[in-house]
């Protein structure tokens, strides 16, 4: 009995070459084509195979029923990230993919980073004693600056030393080097053909180019830091390196150098870049809804309770999704929302769309972070993507989260914060990620000292060295 065939989503008739130039701005472009053409859509950009979108997240649920089972990430990305690495859980799939997600899962939950939040706010309220005082400045270089000091304490193990100093230096570079849009959108075949060629490699101006010297400078350091502690083996580090040093898979297998080296490149590409944009968008709309941080600043001042902070940080993420959609290769073909999609064609939860669905988000365009909390907040949680979905879930959803309010809260305590320009940024594409278009430009002026009863002083939740009387 034949197979009943369902046609293909509707989408852009437009060449690949026009549907391509159209992704300077691709929140606009997706809005479009969901506008004209319904919640499921297709769209073909140049060097990549044809793509098909879904805008709602009970659609995404289809594709990730089919993750480990008729559909592959690692595969799509694997170019789109090489530099992380043939072992990372970026590029992989399948059972090296689940080993991997098994050996690393631990090392960023629960009790493995109960003791982080301590250092987090230390290390925010240090860089924030940096910031100018009374005039604009961009406030995403500084949430950089923190979440690199982060990753390279709580990932890398890395102290304020020499090595420590070589190391920062080298991520920034990589960082820099990987992120830029002209290396993204440049095409899989031409991107793999310039980092295979001699000829290419001699080119200092190819952005492929860059990357490769980046990443070569960043292992140099990264594998004689793991051979040092190797051979001086801690098992009281509570770092992820030391973590993973230690970890054993099933069969009792440790990781290898390269291994590790893969994992702690992926956490930089994962982790970096997509919470200090967080932070951005956060402080960026908190300083364009007075009534917002208004509320959110008695909370922090109280210093009893998160919840109102924790509603902040989602709406931010999903007023401002830092990461627009993340694919799936498809091995076999998708039924999805009345359509067909073959196989050989990438299908996209993009998390742009599904975190403006006005079914779920009315006055999507609204900084409200009451919608996770009350009656509606069930609905609201349900549709919350900004991490991804299925299986491979973001790794590392709950550091992140716990980072961004930690250093949100460190912020509120120490200045007040003010637009530079009232208007409201816009979001402007670097790498996959989608920044704040002027880099959150702010003016800090220092938070007044709080009145308090005699004998009662204001003692920061995570570290009470960062009280208002600790000088």
């Amino acid at each position: 009995m034949e197979r009943n065939m369902l046609p293909l989503p509707p989408g852009s008739r437009q060449p690949a070459f026009l549907q391509t130039l159209h992704m300077r701005d691709p929140v606009r472009y997706f809005e479009t084509l969901r506008r004209r053409h319904g919640p499921v859509f297709r769209m073909k950009l140049l060097g990549f195979p044809p793509q098909v979108v879904v805008s709602t997240a009970e659609l995404a649920a289809e594709i990730y029923r089919m993750d480990g089972d008729g559909n592959r990430a690692g595969a799509l990305r694997a170019g789109y990230v090489p530099w992380v690495g043939q072992h990372s859980l970026l590029t992989n799939d399948g059972e090296e993919w689940w080993r991997h997600r098994k050996l690393l899962s631990p090392t960023l939950h629960g009790r493995s980073i109960a003791n982080y939040p301590e250092l987090i706010a230390e290390i925010a309220a240090k860089d924030i004693g940096t910031w100018p005082l009374g005039r604009p400045f961009p406030l995403r270089e500084h949430m950089q600056t923190i979440t690199l000091e982060v990753i390279l304490r709580l990932v890398f193990g890395v102290r304020d030393t020499e090595q420590g100093a070589r190391l920062r230096a080298g991520l920034i570079d990589l960082s820099k080097a990987t992120g830029s849009a002209a290396l993204f959108l440049t095409p899989a075949r031409m991107r793999a053909w310039a980092q295979q060629s001699p000829l290419a490699m001699r080119l200092p101006f190819l952005p492929t180019t860059r990357a490769a010297q980046a990443v070569e400078t960043v292992d140099h350091i990264l594998f004689a830091e793991i051979a040092r502690r190797r051979a001086k083996e801690d098992a009281d580090a509570d770092d992820v390196l030391g973590r993973l040093l230690r970890a054993r898979d099933d069969q009792g297998r440790p990781l290898g150098d390269q291994e590790i080296r893969d994992e702690l490149l992926t956490l930089l590409e994962a982790g970096l870049e997509t919470t200090a944009t967080g932070l951005s968008w956060t402080f960026e709309r908190l300083m364009r809804t007075p009534r917002v941080l208004a509320r959110l600043q008695e909370e922090v001042e109280q210093g009893e309770d998160d919840t109102y902070l924790d509603a902040v940080v989602k709406e931010a993420l999903r007023s401002r999704p830092v990461i627009f959609g993340m694919g799936r290769l498809l091995d076999k073909p998708l039924q999805v929302g009345g359509f067909e999609v073959p196989a050989g064609w990438v299908a996209i939860p993009m998390f742009s769309l599904i975190l403006q669905d006005r079914a779920v988000y009315p006055d999507t365009g609204e900084f409200r972070p009451e919608r996770f909390l009350g009656e509606g907040a069930k609905a609201a949680q349900k549709s919350f993507l900004p991490f991804g979905g299925g299986r491979r879930y973001c790794v590392g959803a709950q550091l992140a989260t716990m980072e961004m309010k930690i250093i949100t809260r460190e912020v509120l305590r120490h200045v007040h914060l003010a637009p530079a320009d009232p208007a409201p940024e816009a979001q402007r594409m670097w790498h996959a990620t989608l920044i704040p278009g002027r880099q959150a430009v702010a003016v800090a002026r220092k938070q007044p000292p709080k009145r308090r009863a005699p004998g009662q002083e204001a003692k920061c939740p995570v570290h009470p060295a960062l009280s208002d009387d600790a000088g």
